[in-house]
């Protein structure tokens, strides 16, 4: 059983936002020239950040060179260079607050807000309507939005959700109520994972979080065998499973599910092994698997984060330890500020490959690296040799189409290539496994729904 803490002993959870970081004793750690990117890179990317990450994570004598630093506050390369020139000038003529969001929606439309078509290929339709903050892109997996969850303790500076997080409800995906998905999962027997997800659904107090999930405990929904819970709160604020007022009830919740017979699963987003070195992070690690619950670590592959072998062997060997699952690797999506971000797919898989032979066999439970991409999770196997021609060997780990899952594929090589739209099929035969958008229908109910491109956004935009 876990252990109970005095929540009046409890640190209290203050937010770092653009509105106070100047007020921080933090700001004079940083030049004038780190100050002015903050101000101009949060004006249009969402920036927030904590208390604890500030002062329990972040090196500040390495700054900007730190990853935590990197990976929580703003940078200026994270914008291209004209559009932080047009919002610098705005900001430096004291232009009124208008002025300067109109410039920065106009930015925002050219980062591809919701990549692998999050809006318009994965919502799926129930009796001809949408069904509201689900995403339903494989067959036995739901995506869950609750509205109460579209924030976070931090924002990752990487984030493909970062839409989620500026104000614009039209680039928000969520839903207020859960008879919904209740109702599209009683009809929709084949499906046996949710995967609740954000923003963060644990910056949601835990008698919040009880509704949603108590509905899915139902008997009419026994074949729902997995519930997952999506967090950063694990790294960020770990306080929510430990020393918060609900954490105590948070773990009873967590109890409740494992005694109801379904898997409990914490996706633990974890990038650097620095987030696992506090013992307030390694204690949440261990109250969450005192209750019978799962964690399984995950992350994707950042430039200036964690971009080498020794980072990536590091955090999977603390993981172990500590009992959480190595599970993936991700590549860098495209959107937001994944041109700062992102690294080639063969360095990606080669940092992969040199972390994978560090560890032992209880961290190979790790996959990687892999893409979320629009038809689903491209795993790269390696790079090898047909004939005299370099090629990528690929494998989808997931997909709209199931037939094509754990088929080894080929893609001509390119050392500059960094996600899959820049891939070309090697050969006639690869060819189906690059599907062409347009022709991606789905005509049963139980898939998700044709895809849409929607006006204004380009699966390869870029800052």
């Amino acid at each position: 059983m876990f252990q109970h803490f005095d929540p009046n002993e409890a640190e209290r959870f203050k937010p770092i936002t653009r509105a106070n970081v100047a007020r921080t004793p933090y700001w004079n750690r940083l030049s004038p020239d780190l100050q002015e990117a903050v101000n101009v890179v949060s004006a249009v990317l969402p920036f927030r950040s904590n208390e604890y990450v500030a002062r329990e994570l972040i090196d500040w004598d390495r700054v900007p060179h730190d990853p935590i630093f990197q990976l929580t506050f703003p940078q200026k390369g994270m914008l291209r260079e004209d559009n932080y020139e047009t919002i610098a000038s705005l900001i430096r003529a004291n232009a009124p607050h208008d002025e300067v969001e109109l410039a920065a929606d106009r930015i925002r439309l050219q980062l591809n807000p919701h990549p692998a078509g999050q809006l318009t290929h994965n919502v799926p339709k129930h009796h001809g309507c949408a069904v509201p903050g689900v995403q339903h892109k494989y067959r036995e997996t739901c995506l869950f939005f609750p509205s109460n969850g579209q924030t976070c303790h931090a924002y990752c500076t990487f984030c493909f959700r970062w839409a989620q997080f500026i104000g614009h409800d039209d680039l928000k995906f969520a839903s207020h109520e859960a008879d919904t998905l209740v109702e599209y999962l009683r009809e929709h027997r084949w499906v046996t994972d949710i995967l609740f997800t954000g923003g963060d659904p644990m910056i949601m107090g835990t008698k919040v979080l009880r509704r949603y999930i108590e509905a899915l405990l139902h008997p009419d929904l026994e074949h729902v065998q997995t519930i997952r819970i999506g967090t950063k709160a694990v790294a960020y604020w770990p306080q929510r499973f430990v020393t918060d007022p609900d954490a105590d009830a948070l773990m009873t919740l967590f109890d409740r599910v494992v005694a109801a017979g379904k898997h409990l699963a914490v996706m633990g987003h974890y990038s650097h092994p620095v987030e696992l070195s506090t013992d307030i992070s390694q204690e949440a690690v261990r109250r969450i698997r005192s209750t019978g619950a799962n964690i399984r670590m995950q992350s994707p592959l950042i430039r200036h984060v964690n971009d080498d072998a020794t980072t990536w062997a590091d955090l999977w060997r603390t993981g172990v330890r500590l009992g959480a699952i190595p599970y993936y690797m991700f590549v860098e999506r495209d959107t937001g500020a994944r041109r700062y971000f992102e690294v080639p797919l063969v360095k990606a898989w080669d940092i992969f490959r040199k972390a994978y032979s560090r560890v032992s066999g209880l961290a190979r439970t790790v996959r990687g690296p892999s893409m979320s991409a629009t038809p689903g999770k491209v795993h790269i196997l390696g790079v090898s040799e047909i004939g005299d021609e370099r090629v990528f060997v690929l494998e989808y780990l997931q997909a709209r189409d199931a037939s094509l899952v754990r088929r080894p594929f080929f893609a001509c090589f390119d050392p500059t290539a960094s996600w899959f739209d820049q891939l070309v099929p090697f050969s006639e035969r690869d060819k189906q496994f690059f599907p062409d958008a347009d022709d991606s229908e789905f005509g049963e109910e139980s898939r998700p729904v044709p895809l849409r491109v929607s006006p204004g956004l380009s699966a390869t935009s870029r800052p």
